[in-house]
């Protein structure tokens, strides 16, 4: 499989990321978002590179679980953080609360 076919199914694969091959040949990807405190503390790096398409594919499913348990007291809600893990936008702005009825979804 060619070069750029592996970097397109992993550019699919993996949304909210930007992926390349560098020209000396290791594979590099950057979010899309940046990292929140509470993701920064939890491991998470914004670039990340690998020696082969295998490693960074690796890398970000680690980064993914990271992002995924990062535990921000401010915003326990799984869903919004699906949502950016999958370069989508979320439904609602999670600074719009209202009490205890959670989110409110964005107009």
């Amino acid at each position: 499989m060619s070069y750029d076919r592996r970097l397109a199914d992993i550019a699919r694969e993996f949304p909210a990321w930007t992926i390349w091959r560098s020209d000396a040949g290791r594979w590099w990807a950057t979010r899309h978002h940046p990292l929140t405190v509470v993701e920064r503390d939890a491991g998470c790096a914004m670039t990340i590179d690998a020696d082969d398409p295998d490693g960074l594919r690796r890398q970000l499913t680690d980064q993914l679980q990271r992002a995924a348990t990062a535990d921000d007291p401010h915003d326990r809600d799984p869903l919004y953080h699906r949502e950016l893990l999958y370069g989508r936008e979320p439904l609602y702005d999670r600074d719009d609360l209202n009490g205890p009825d959670g989110p409110t979804p964005s107009a």
